[in-house]
């Protein structure tokens, strides 16, 4: 019977454990995940930055031609 509470104590002792850093890991994410969410990713570009891509208007036969022949 002794041995049963000694594993059932370090049982709970683990469960313990595990919990208090499972918490910890989990805070810690959230931190990092409202620091990355302050940022603004999708602010203009500043300086001499030129657009590079420019959609051409295609006929949509074209762009079914070019579906079926690539595969996009």
């Amino acid at each position: 019977m002794a041995h049963l509470a000694r594993n059932m104590k370090d049982l709970i002792k683990v469960l313990i454990v595990f919990t208090i850093c499972t918490c910890v890991f989990y805070f810690a994410l959230r931190l990092v995940h409202e620091e990355y969410e302050r940022q603004h990713r999708y602010d203009p570009p500043g300086g001499s930055a030129v657009k590079v891509y420019q959609p051409v208007e295609q006929q949509w036969t074209d762009r079914l031609s070019i579906f079926f022949r690539l595969g996009e």
